[in-house]
Order: C-alpha cells, then sequence, then structure tokens
C-alpha cells in the first residue's frame, strides 16, 4: 500500500478552487492508512479475538490506501485532460505518474482478498473442524505474495524517477518519501516471502511475518509524513519548482488547452450566462 510520489506539475486533485485542500486530504488520509496499518499489525501478535480484529483492520487500511492511490492517479490524468496519449511522447509520465498508483491499488485490492480470507479461516480450527481449509490459507499467502510484488515493482518504478526542472528542494523531498516507501516494500516481500514458505501451523501467518511487516509499515508511516511535508512545501508562496511534461507532451498540452480557450472572454461569459 505505497503511495505515488512524484514532482510533477501537472496534477490535480480537485476542483480548482479546492485543488490544495484534496491534496492536504489525499496526503492526511494516506497518513491515516500507514498508522492503521501499523497498529493492526501489532494487534496480530496477540490470539484469539483480538488477531481477527487486526486482520479486519488491516483490511480497512489497506483499501483506505487503494483509494488514495485510484484519487492519484484521477489527479495525474486530470492534470493532463484525461489525455493518456502523452505517454508516448514522455514516457515518465505513463511508467510512474499512470502506472505506479494503478499498480499500488490492484495490490492492495489483493492485499484486501487475501485479508479477508485469513479472518474467515481464523474463525475456524486449524486443527480438523469442518470448513477449515488450508489450500484456501495457501490462496491467501499467494495473493500477499502477489500484493507485495506490485507494491515492490510500484516503488521501483517510483524511486526511478528523472529530474530535468525540479529544484535541490523537491529532489531531497522526494528521497525523503520514495526511500522509505521502497525499503517498507522490500519488508513486506521478505515477510510475504517468509510466509509462504512456511510449514502448517496453528498460526495463519508466521511471526516472521508480522515482524517484518510491521516493520514495513513504520517505514511506510514514515514516507507518509514525509509526503505531507512535501505537499505543504509545494504549496508554500516560495513553492518548489516542478518538473513539467517532456518530450514535447508539455507543448502538445498547451496547444490543445489554448485550442480550447475563447479569444473574447467577454463573449464567452455573456454566452454562459444566457444558457
Amino acid at each position: 500500500m505505497v503511495k505515488l510520489a512524484t514532482a510533477r506539475e501537472a496534477r490535480l486533485y480537485g476542483p480548482a478552487l479546492a485543488v490544495r485542500r484534496w491534496e492536504y486530504i489525499n496526503a492526511g488520509v494516506y497518513v491515516f492508512a500507514t498508522l492503521l496499518l501499523a497498529s493492526s499489525l501489532a494487534a496480530l501478535f496477540a490470539v484469539g479475538g483480538a488477531a481477527r480484529a487486526g486482520l479486519a483492520a488491516a483490511g480497512v487500511a489497506l483499501a483506505v490506501a487503494a483509494a488514495v492511490n485510484a484519487h492519484d492517479l484521477w489527479a495525474h490524468l486530470a492534470g493532463v485532460d484525461w489525455r493518456v496519449g502523452l505517454a508516448r511522447y514522455d514516457l515518465q509520465l505513463g511508467l510512474v505518474e499512470l502506472l505506479v498508483p494503478a499498480v499500488h491499488a490492484v495490490g492492495c485490492v489483493l492485499a484486501v482478498v487475501a485479508m479477508a480470507i485469513l479472518i474467515s479461516q481464523a474463525c475456524m480450527s486449524p486443527l480438523g473442524e469442518e470448513g477449515y481449509s488450508y489450500g484456501k490459507e495457501r490462496h491467501a499467502a499467494n495473493l500477499v505474495v502477489a500484493a507485495a510484488l506490485l507494491w515492490m515493482v510500484g516503488s521501483v518504478l517510483n524511486a526511478c524517477q528523472v529530474y530535468e526542472r525540479a529544484d535541490g528542494r523537491a529532489q531531497l523531498l522526494q528521497a525523503t518519501v520514495q526511500v522509505p516507501l521502497l525499503l517498507g516494500s522490500l519488508f513486506f516481500l521478505l515477510a510475504a516471502v517468509a510466509n509462504r514458505g512456511r510449514t502448517r501451523s496453528p498460526l495463519l501467518v508466521s511471526r516472521s511475518w508480522v515482524w517484518l511487516s510491521l516493520l514495513g509499515s513504520v517505514l511506510w508511516l514514515v514516507g507518509a509524513l514525509f509526503n505531507v511535508l512535501k505537499v505543504f512545501m509545494m504549496h508554500q508562496s516560495d513553492a518548489l519548482r516542478l518538473e513539467k511534461l517532456r518530450g514535447g507532451a508539455q507543448e502538445r498540452l498547451s496547444r490543445d488547452r489554448e485550442g480550447r480557450v475563447p479569444l473574447n472572454w467577454e463573449e464567452a461569459a455573456r454566452r454562459t450566462e444566457l444558457r
């Protein structure tokens, strides 16, 4: 449940008059999701009802993170007027701003499904009670591995951004977000692989999975807090210098927008009033 961290100028998180507010909301909700995930993973050290509650809370945190990443994808599509074809001219737009949040959101959905399977299994005894299935437990473990792989791929793509215009402050803030998210994704991948390789056990998840995942969630929380700082700095009077589209994509977008701007603003306003 990592998050896109980009220094792009082309982004639109909400209506023009409330775009800052919605970007702050996006960053704040992600902090909430990572904090809830860390708390829920800590609860997995308990047994019985507390462990089931921890799995349920983790599922909620993952669902919230999926919504945040979907909002990131929407914001960057809206920032380029939904012209996905511009990715042909600026590969980073397609591989980072569009692909990364999509990959992260899909990973979160897979992890939510895995949590749901584990919760259903937690209500039954692994010692032979009717309804319990080691096969379902194995499916849940595979889903967790797939989710962790997607988060890792997204984190690597997120960290491979090229800067041509962004100033030193913007690049430093980018690193403070990207590095914790990348390390956190690595811990989750290690945890998922370790959990899948364990032998049959009365515990639905191994202790090593809980510990490694808890470390990963703490790193994600650190990245989320730095992301709030980055968003704050972006909206100051001496705002950071951010990246424009490259490869001719910015020029094409500008020409398209200029073609939709009326030359006579008074005439356009009069027509709007008549409607």
